[in-house]
Order: C-alpha cells, then sequence, then structure tokens
C-alpha cells in the first residue's frame, strides 16, 4: 500500500508540470516563403513581412493546447445486453492563440497559408500534395511541454508533431473604442491527420535533425 503523505506526494509530483511553459513550432510549407514572397508585390498583406520563421509563431503564441483524440465505441446489442468494442479514432481541432504584432505580420501569415489552399476572389485551389512538396498546403506543427528549471528556455519534457496540418479558421479581430488596456489576438484552428509524441530532449525545442521524425509510437 503506498504512503500517503506529503513527503510521497512531493516525490512523485515533483514541482509540477505548468501549462505556461510551452513551445509551439510551425513549419509553414515547403515553398510557402517564395510564394509569399511574390505574393506581397501584387496582394495587400501587410508590408515588410519577413521570411517565415517558427521563431515568430513561437514568440507570438500565447495560447495552445496538447492535442487530444477520441476513439468510437461500436455498441452491438446481444441478448438485452449493450456490448461495446472499440471503434475508429478521431482527432481533435487544435486550435491556438496568437497576439498581433504591429506589422501584421504573423496574421497576414495565417491569412495567406490559407489563401492558398482556396483563394478568396478567383476560389482556386493548389494541387492536394502531401507536406514536403513545394506545392503542397499541409505542414507539421510541434508542440513542447517545458519544465522550468535554471536556464532561460527551460527543459523539453515531451514533443507533440501534428502531422499534415493546414489552417481552417482565422479568427476576426474585433475592434472597439472602449477596448483599453489590451493587445490585439486571434486564434487559428487546424485540421490535423494524427500525432506522435516523444519525451524530450533537454532543450527548448526538438533538435533540428529529428524535427521530422518524432516517434510514432507513443511514449508514457
Amino acid at each position: 500500500m503506498a504512503t500517503s503523505n506529503v513527503s510521497s506526494f512531493l516525490s512523485v509530483i515533483g514541482q509540477g508540470v505548468k501549462p505556461n511553459m510551452f513551445n509551439v513550432d510551425i513549419n509553414f510549407p515547403a515553398g510557402f516563403t517564395a510564394a509569399l514572397a511574390e505574393a506581397n508585390t501584387a496582394n495587400d498583406l501587410g508590408s515588410g513581412i519577413a521570411i517565415p520563421q517558427t521563431e515568430l509563431s513561437s514568440i507570438l503564441c500565447k495560447a495552445a493546447a496538447l492535442p487530444g483524440s477520441n476513439l468510437g465505441v461500436i455498441e452491438v446489442p446481444f441478448r438485452g445486453r449493450t456490448v461495446k468494442i472499440a471503434g475508429d479514432r478521431t482527432f481533435d481541432t487544435w486550435t491556438a492563440t496568437f497576439f498581433n504584432d504591429k506589422d501584421f505580420k504573423i496574421r497576414a501569415l495565417f491569412e495567406a497559408w490559407a489563401n492558398s489552399i482556396n483563394t478568396h476572389e478567383a476560389n482556386t485551389a493548389d494541387r492536394f500534395l502531401p507536406d514536403g512538396q513545394s506545392e503542397g498546403y499541409m505542414a507539421n506543427l510541434f508542440v513542447t511541454q517545458l519544465e522550468k528549471d535554471n536556464t532561460t528556455t527551460g527543459a523539453a519534457l515531451r514533443t507533440y508533431q501534428l502531422h499534415h496540418c493546414f489552417p481552417t479558421n482565422v479568427s476576426p479581430i474585433e475592434l472597439a473604442y472602449d477596448s483599453n488596456d489590451q493587445i490585439e489576438e486571434f486564434t487559428v484552428e487546424w485540421q490535423y491527420s494524427y500525432f506522435t509524441a516523444a519525451k524530450g530532449n533537454g532543450g527548448s525545442t526538438i533538435a533540428a535533425s529529428t524535427r521530422d521524425s518524432v516517434s510514432d509510437t507513443p511514449v508514457v
């Protein structure tokens, strides 16, 4: 029988996991940088939009979530009872909230990404290709739970990789004369096919050499 006292509890939970210690890395689709740079010369996407960097989304991401999934249930009637059998797995929409920077860089990136999937005016769509292709509209996202320690970045406890993501909603930003003492923010919703997870390696983000190969086997 486990000993239920403060010392044993602290030895198990340690300092706990803090929800405000996290990092989000968004890998924009391959070829998106060039397409966006070209679009900036003709479309009103804002001036001075920098080359997409994961640092931009990481710094400006106010809130996110570790992904979840659901396992369906098949209910089969049998002699007055309902026998339950595991069904198919589905994955929840992933949502993140971002601060709006003074140049609208991060919002313009998401608007351009969504517009590249289905354009507003021409109603055209890029040919579907999986992420990693120069013309594809999907990409992988990384969400890392950090631990507060004696470093400026924090140690990575666990990293989730969301595979084959694309944005389906860029929320409006409400404007009002009485909206004082606050900074604009907006949310972006993504759809993705599945996620994998791996233990952190002690850094603030997963190493560049392993970003595309987070283990397909869940780590517990």
